[in-house]
């Protein structure tokens, strides 16, 4: 089994009971639904990633945020892209987002989301998604 280290920067999005989420086309939370983020780009900052990764997988413009904690968590997954089991520590800086009024992007981005969905809170399961997004979502007494 190979140890693996991911960073990647996350924003919990809240209007009206519901949560943005993005459904995982790939990685180690495929078919599950996550927070929407991603990796940091060499010399991005972490708000410029928040901002671009919430462009790109919900079309949605932040308008504010603020830091809400970092946390991680270790997941196993069979990677098909090196064909060998993989011990991920998925680390995550996540924050507290409000965007701008508008229409969220339903398609696939092409990369690792299948489109963002408005998720209503009452109807979040552990295991429908990431364990980082269950955690944000606890803290944040959501869910």
């Amino acid at each position: 089994m190979k140890d693996t280290r991911h960073l990647g920067v996350y924003g919990v999005i809240v209007k009206e009971g519901n949560v943005l989420l993005v459904k995982k086309s790939r990685g180690a939370y495929t078919g599950k639904y996550d927070l929407p983020g991603g990796s940091i780009e060499h010399g991005e900052k972490p708000v410029e990633t928040l901002k671009r990764e919430i462009m790109e997988e919900t079309g949605m413009i932040v308008q504010s945020y603020k830091i809400l904690e970092a946390n991680s968590a270790v997941v196993d997954w069979d990677n098909p892209y090196i064909n060998e089991r993989e011990h991920m520590h998925h680390i995550g800086i996540i924050y507290e987002v409000n965007v701008l009024e508008g229409k969220i992007k339903t398609d696939a981005d092409g990369l690792d989301s299948l489109g963002a969905v408005w998720y209503p809170l009452n109807k979040i399961k552990k295991e429908d998604v990431s364990p980082l997004t269950y955690d944000a979502l606890k803290l944040k007494e959501l869910i």
